[in-house]
């Protein structure tokens, strides 16, 4: 079974030192993708706008700048208040995004309170997904070559 921990919030996409316009966005983390993060921005299409990065990379950009190319994460402080700035681009765009540091934090803490940095291979199910896999080779391992055609077995020692 694996758990989704979801905030909903609303970001400034900034278009020029004075002017912002409030984005609302979606941040979640699921533990089957345990390294990740996914962020749907709600910017007035049809559809969300789907962001998927590192949570290392926005763990540590809540503290210091971090990442390089399409997705940069900074800590700042504006009129005051903390903000976690992400910068993004593609080929679509470029976006300058604020958000609030302490809903970002918050979030983030409940994260790393389900799946702590250092254990997130334990939820990918890949023990399971080879034993499942050494199950089918030993089943299917009738024949004199083991799972092998005749002329295709290995090499002793191999």
């Amino acid at each position: 079974m694996h758990t989704v921990v979801e905030r909903e919030l609303e970001l400034n996409m900034v278009l020029s030192p004075e002017r912002s316009i409030p984005v609302p966005a979606r941040l979640t983390y699921r533990t089957d993708d345990p390294y990740a993060v996914h962020v749907a921005f709600h910017v007035g299409s049809d559809a969300p706008v789907h962001w998927t990065f590192a949570r290392e990379l926005l763990v540590e950009g809540v503290f210091r700048p971090s990442g390089e190319g399409d997705v940069r994460v900074w800590p700042t402080k504006l009129d005051g208040r903390s903000l976690v700035c992400m910068a993004l681009s593609s080929p679509d765009g470029d976006a300058l995004l604020e958000a609030p540091a302490a809903a970002v934090s918050a979030w983030l803490e409940r994260t790393l309170r389900i799946v702590p940095p250092g254990s997130e291979s334990t939820h990918l199910g890949i023990d399971k997904g080879l034993s499942a896999l050494f199950a089918l080779a030993s089943r299917d391992d009738a024949g004199p070559n083991g799972p092998w055609p005749a002329d295709e077995s290995p090499e002793p020692g191999a």
